[in-house]
């Protein structure tokens, strides 16, 4: 069984998928595998998030005990390594391949990646904890950098637009689904969050002045019907603004190439 003890002492092989498990004598529990350990994680971590999570629970939620979880996880860190892995397998990667060029390819992606963040909102803050080195993980990750090595960038600035399109995409996400987290937490819909909580701060006396230079861009949001709407809204046009900007710098390399010869 591999221990806490032994990852700290070794953190850059801190992961479940560099680790070499040894295999338990004997057979588990009948009708139990990781998959569907794995599974029933992801759902606890949809319902109730990471704080509630534990060896304990989990085994009452599949009617085994605590100690037949382990003959084929070795702590709760592999299990959660192990659900952001399948939360990535969400992605549809034959949906990507299909959509054709590598605008499209990023198009799709990024959307896919955003709604896989939005439905689970344990995703995120995890996702930057591991390395993400599951093989869901590095089955994205592929498309991704397929799609900008297409744009015609040199290798050296594929990461730089990498980092651009799909750290917005991460950050978005992670905004989006905690700020719905939040008023699901609140027992309101969006709609009623945002609402009440924009006229909380409009209205108090000590941010009148502070919020003036942003009156008209409150009032322009406050034009568009539902929060789902703006979030949207403003997600598809800062993708366009993100791919816009890639096709400026390709072209933009090669006016300087040309000039070069």
């Amino acid at each position: 069984m591999v221990k806490a003890a032994d990852r700290a002492r070794n953190p850059a092989r801190s992961s479940v998928w560099l680790e070499e498990r040894a295999p338990r004598a004997g057979g588990g529990p009948a009708g139990l595998d990781r998959d569907r350990i794995v599974g029933a994680a992801v759902r606890m971590l949809d319902e109730d998030g990471l704080a509630k999570l534990s060896m304990r629970r989990l085994a009452a939620e599949l009617g085994v005990t605590a100690m037949s979880l382990y003959w084929y996880v070795d702590t709760k860190d592999d299990i959660i390594e192990f659900a952001v892995d399948m939360v990535y397998g969400e992605i549809d990667l034959a949906a990507i391949d299909a959509a054709g060029g590598w605008r499209e390819r990023v198009r799709a992606l990024a959307l896919d990646y955003r709604r896989m963040l939005v439905r689970h909102p344990w995703m995120s803050p995890l996702a930057g904890q591991y390395l993400n080195i599951g093989p869901a993980a590095i089955a994205v990750g592929s498309k991704i950098h397929g799609s900008i090595r297409d744009t015609g960038l040199p290798i050296a600035r594929q990461p730089s637009a990498t980092s651009a399109v799909f750290q917005f995409v991460y950050g978005y996400g992670t905004i989006e689904s905690q700020f719905e987290r939040r008023a699901a937490e609140a027992g309101m819909s969006q709609d009623d969050f945002y609402g009440q909580s924009v006229r909380a701060f409009r209205d108090d006396p000590a941010f009148v002045e502070a919020l003036a230079p942003m009156a008209d861009i409150l009032d322009e949001r406050a034009s568009h019907g539902s929060v789902t709407a703006i979030w949207d809204r403003d997600f598809d046009y800062a993708l366009e603004v993100l791919i816009a900007g890639i096709e400026v710098m390709v072209e933009r390399g090669r006016t300087e190439a040309s000039v070069e010869e």
